[in-house]
């Protein structure tokens, strides 16, 4: 049967409401059981755990053919447990959730529920996780509009695009995050500029301003001081993203980590290596130096190993800056 650590971890996850690691332990514990010779038990376990997730699956409708490409759809499985942030960020966007499902209440009084939102941040700091768990928790289907990509390719028509994109939030209600914003959000006044760009920023505040489909819309930037300073006024909200403080590093290294974590793992060196960095970066420490254990046939995760996987992503970052 499953171990004792296995079981301990099972438990905790499910009370601290994080189905996503719950769904990984026990994805875990049938390939020990499989492993074990209990071929029957490990399918069982698997079919269980793929027609509970069937249930949390929205309904996708595709979109025309001329944005294919230009539109990546998915249905979320990423819950509010797995994005490490801020309580006060946190809040907020709970905030969000909580006002889209008492948005009839909202409308009975005149009001509605917030659901344009402007999120800033370095990369890797939670931006695109957030419209995944908004997605999730929502049961919404998740549109990503790859905004550069229809900037460069379509110039000329990404007007007409975005008047198709928006019209299509009115037949299917979902969270529509316009990533790297900033390509048609740029500051009108910029010397740079061109009049395409600009009919293409004033088509899209005219868009966002005259919406009313329902639908969840986010656009997503690193570089908030080329944005035009008419866009933050359409927004309902603005959110902040930072690098993660010390109480998030050890938060998101213990989700990531899980039962591979070393029982004596020492955290006041990891914490200390690992300021600066971006929480996909720590994300991806965690699971190098996990994929490293697995390799060696090494049952957990030392401070030491991910000290090592830590710095590895830090030459990364140098050499991206050059």
């Amino acid at each position: 049967m499953a171990t004792a650590e296995q079981i301990k971890s099972l438990i905790h996850s499910h009370f601290s409401e994080q189905p996503e690691r719950f769904y990984t332990l026990a994805l875990q514990v049938a390939a020990y059981e499989a492993k074990q010779g209990h071929a029957a038990l490990a399918h069982d376990i698997r079919e269980i755990i793929d027609i509970e997730k069937k249930k949390s699956t929205p309904c996708i409708i595709p979109f025309s053919q001329d944005l294919n490409g230009l539109v990546l759809t998915e249905a979320s499985k990423v819950y509010m447990s797995s994005l490490v942030i801020p309580d006060a960020l946190k809040e907020r966007i709970q905030l969000v959730v909580h006002e889209y499902r008492q948005q009839e209440k909202l409308r009975s009084h005149g009001l509605s529920h917030r659901r344009k939102l402007l999120l800033i941040g370095p990369p890797g700091t939670g931006k695109t996780m957030t419209a995944r768990v908004l997605s999730r928790e929502l049961n919404l289907p998740l549109n990503t509009i790859q905004v550069d990509r229809l900037v460069t390719k379509f110039m000329g028509e990404t007007s007409a695009k975005l008047r198709q994109i928006f019209d299509f939030m009115h037949q299917m209600h979902g969270i529509y995050l316009f990533d790297e914003f900033d390509a048609i959000g740029g500051e009108r006044s910029m010397d740079n500029d061109v009049g395409e760009m600009r009919r293409v920023l004033n088509a899209f505040l005219q868009f966002i301003e005259q919406d009313t489909s329902g639908s969840i819309i986010i656009a997503a930037t690193n570089n908030p001081k080329l944005l035009d300073h008419a866009l933050f006024r359409r927004f309902d909200d603005v959110l902040y993203y930072e690098p993660p403080e010390k109480k998030e590093r050890k938060q998101l290294i213990a989700n990531v980590l899980g039962v591979f974590k070393d029982s004596k793992f020492i955290w006041k060196a990891v914490l200390s290596d690992s300021e600066g960095l971006s929480h996909s970066e720590i994300d991806l420490a965690c699971r190098d130096a996990i994929k490293s254990t697995i390799l060696s046939d090494i049952s957990k995760v030392s401070a030491t190993l991910l000290r090592k996987t830590i710095k590895n992503r830090l030459e990364v970052r140098k050499g991206l800056r050059g």
